[in-house]
Formats: C-alpha cells, sequence, structure tokens
C-alpha cells in the first residue's frame, strides 16, 4: 500500500508539476514581469546614515536573493511547483486508500474538491495578487488561509458523504463560517499595476490552477487503480 501511494504520489505530481510550470511560463509569469515593472518604476534610492566626523557610512540596501528572469526563474518555479504537486497527490493518494476511485474519471471530481478547498475557497476572500499590491499582515493571511482550507474540506466532506440532511446542512454551515468571519484585509487597498493587469491575473491564476488540479486528479486516479490491478493481477 505505502508502495502504490508513493509511486502514485510521484509520477502524479512530476506530471502536474510541469503542466503546472509550462501554463506558468506561458500566461502567468508574463503578467507578473510587467507588474514587476510598474513595482521597480521610481529609482531606488540608497539611504545613508553618516553619524560623527571620521565614521564610515552605511546603507540598509541588502535584498533577498530571488531568481533572475530565464532559467533561474523557470528551474525555481519548477522545483517549488513539484514540492507542492507531489504533496498534493500525496493527499490525493492517501484518501483513495479509504475510498478508492471505481472509475478514472472520478479523479476530475476529486481534482475539482482539491480547486475548491486550496484555491476557490482561500481567494474567495484572498484573491491573487500581483506584485506592488498592498496585502495585510502576512501571519495573519497564513491563518485565515490554512482555517479556510480546513473548513472547506471539512464542509464538502460532510456535503459529499453525509449520511443524513443534518450532516449536509453542518457542511454548508461551515463553508460559510471562514467567510463570515472574513479575511484579513490591508488597511488600505492600493496597487500599483493598472486594474485590466490585475483583472488578467486573477483569471490566469483562476484557470493554471484548475487544470494542474484536474491534471493532478485524473492522473493520480488512473495510476491509483492501475497499480491496483497490478497488484491483483500478480
Amino acid at each position: 500500500m505505502i508502495k502504490r501511494i508513493a509511486q502514485t504520489a510521484g509520477f502524479t505530481g512530476l506530471l502536474a508539476a510541469l503542466l503546472l510550470t509550462l501554463l506558468q511560463s506561458f500566461w502567468v509569469a508574463p503578467l507578473i514581469l510587467q507588474a514587476e515593472t510598474f513595482e521597480n518604476a521610481p529609482a531606488a534610492t540608497e539611504v545613508a546614515h553618516e553619524h560623527a566626523e571620521g565614521a564610515a557610512a552605511h546603507s540598509h540596501d541588502a535584498e533577498a536573493w530571488e531568481p533572475e528572469d530565464g532559467w533561474q526563474r523557470v528551474l525555481s518555479t519548477t522545483g517549488g511547483n513539484l514540492v507542492v504537486a507531489v504533496g498534493f497527490a500525496l493527499m490525493l493518494a492517501g484518501l483513495y486508500t479509504l475510498r478508492a476511485p471505481t472509475r478514472t474519471a472520478q479523479g476530475l471530481l476529486w481534482g475539482l474538491a482539491g480547486y475548491a478547498t486550496f484555491v476557490l475557497a482561500p481567494t474567495m476572500g484572498l484573491p491573487p495578487e500581483l506584485p506592488g499590491t498592498a496585502a495585510a499582515d502576512l501571519a495573519q493571511r497564513q491563518i485565515w488561509w490554512i482555517g479556510t482550507a480546513a473548513s472547506t474540506a471539512a464542509g464538502i466532506a460532510l456535503l459529499v458523504f453525509g449520511r443524513n440532511w443534518l450532516l449536509k446542512v453542518l457542511g454548508a454551515a461551515i463553508l460559510a463560517v471562514p467567510h463570515v468571519i472574513g479575511a484579513p484585509q490591508p488597511e488600505v487597498h492600493s496597487m500599483l499595476a493598472p486594474e485590466a493587469l490585475e483583472a488578467q491575473f486573477k483569471i490566469a491564476s483562476h484557470l493554471t490552477n484548475v487544470a494542474f488540479w484536474l491534471a493532478l486528479g485524473l492522473i493520480s486516479a488512473w495510476l491509483f487503480r492501475r497499480n491496483r490491478d497490478d497488484h491483483y493481477a500478480a
């Protein structure tokens, strides 16, 4: 069983990560690069503090390392996507051991559930943001995101697998809780990129994630059923 889960997750994560990187490279990344031109438009000035006579001046211009445009950015994006994709594929394969798909096409439903849990529901309160967009405190956003994903997963599970209407009603209520609470928002909403570019980025982010999750669900279901059939045949 562990071998089946690992094989399913490994191959599924690799293929889904390559697909996601390809879509991001041709659709999402150009929008981010375009937004970065607005973010970096003002000339950066180096702040120096002069101390007593004879003391050396120093400046605060240190920035965190980030990959350069080209192969460094593509390679780092691929690596990040691979880690995330394998993690999600492990989750799906583990769930299949509890409720195995009877048909490969059922993987699409699992993929849609994953998209709703980890993309659609969280972005209803915290939409995808381009560089240069004002945002609330990172820790608060992370807490809300995790709570929203957990609530969505529990709500969908109760709605789909609940055996009576009370459980289904409870599932619907759990789905609504994080949105009733509301996502943390910045004190002032502002962005450097044009609104049209922001709208394109949101659409591109959602569609690439839909494709990623559908591929993740479909490939994982096919591989899990194939490995199970090979096991029984052996």
